[in-house]
């Protein structure tokens, strides 16, 4: 009987085996969810639509966006974090959901490092150091000696508490001894605007949104946060030109549940490498001031995991963990 019973559990465990082995070379065989956990109309739902149109293209499958915004980011993850890990469930994460957030709120329903399985980086995104016209600086050099000479006079805004654009300014306090006022907002084009208004002074905000307001002359760019030029402005300097070290890197990138099968990961990550090496998809990103960055798997981990190093500093000096 026992013969019996262990040849009948080998075989549930090879057939089990075997329909594992086919849904995951034959993935995927129905519509695909890309989720995204902010609104429609930002620089992460842009990046996943364009994403969408091409795995589309090349599955033969349905890969549809939903929008899952609320909570910075935090809703939309964990509702990724819950589903299946059959490869059906995507999600573009970022920065903020994936490494701030969990910094500053350890007691999130889900644990990004364990729920899931990061697949590729897709795009880095410079954020812009930008002052209204009215002050007086040109450049960041000017910007830290009149941060210093006048002591909490300078208003900055942000996208919200824990935000890039607001972790990105406590970076740059922190690196410079500098002291300014944080302003939060809502949304990056409230911040834009409000500095185009002169209601704040300065801020560090998404590239993507704010670089038709420093063309403009709306607002007037003084650097970008990124360790590289930005091909999108190519004459504007880096923070780290002045500041040496200063790395402030908005990205995005895409995940699935933790235990999706290995094969589904790699389909995935070569069809983003493919996808990021076409003409007009490097083209549309450099008009949204974004990078390219295709990764392996292995690589996206382990950026992640600077990251989290990165950032727990900035994060325990802006007050905003214990």
């Amino acid at each position: 009987m026992r013969n019996l019973l262990s040849v009948a559990a080998a075989t549930a465990a090879m057939l089990a085996f075997a329909a594992s082995s086919y849904a995951s070379e034959n993935w995927p065989e129905r519509q695909v969810s890309i989720v995204v956990p902010f609104g429609a109309g930002g620089s992460t739902d842009l990046i996943a639509r364009i994403l969408a149109q091409h795995m589309q293209g090349s599955f033969g499958r349905p890969f549809v966006v939903e929008n899952r915004g609320g909570g910075g980011g935090s809703i939309g993850t964990n509702y990724a974090a819950r589903a299946a890990n059959n490869g059906y469930t995507l999600l573009v994460g970022t920065v903020s959901s994936h490494v701030i957030n969990p910094l500053i709120n350890p007691d999130a329903a889900h644990d990004t490092e364990k729920d899931f399985q990061p697949v590729s980086m897709i795009v880095r995104l410079p954020n812009l150091a930008m002052v209204n016209p009215s002050v007086p600086v040109q450049n960041i050099s000017e910007l830290i000696a009149y941060a210093r000479e006048n002591p909490g006079r300078l208003s900055y805004g942000s996208s919200g508490a824990g935000t890039s654009s607001h972790l990105s300014a406590e970076m740059f306090q922190m690196m410079t001894e500098t002291q300014m006022a944080h302003v939060p907002f809502k949304s990056t084009g409230e911040v834009v605007t409000s500095l185009a208004g002169g209601h704040i002074d300065l801020a560090f905000d998404n590239m993507t949104s704010a670089w038709p307001q420093a063309e403009g002359g709306a607002v007037r760019a003084l650097a970008v946060t990124t360790p590289m030029r930005s091909d999108a402005a190519p004459e504007v300097p880096t923070v780290a030109e002045t500041v040496e070290g200063f790395e402030a890197t908005a990205w995005q990138g895409l995940f699935v549940p933790a235990g999706t099968p290995q094969p589904i990961v790699d389909k995935l990550a070569a069809e983003v490498q493919r996808i990021l090496e076409l003409p007009e998809v490097v083209a549309r990103l450099k008009e949204l001031g974004a990078m390219p960055s295709a990764t392996t798997p292995d690589e996206f981990a382990e950026y992640i995991q600077g990251e989290r190093g990165r950032w727990a500093e900035v994060v325990k000096a802006a007050g905003l963990s214990d």
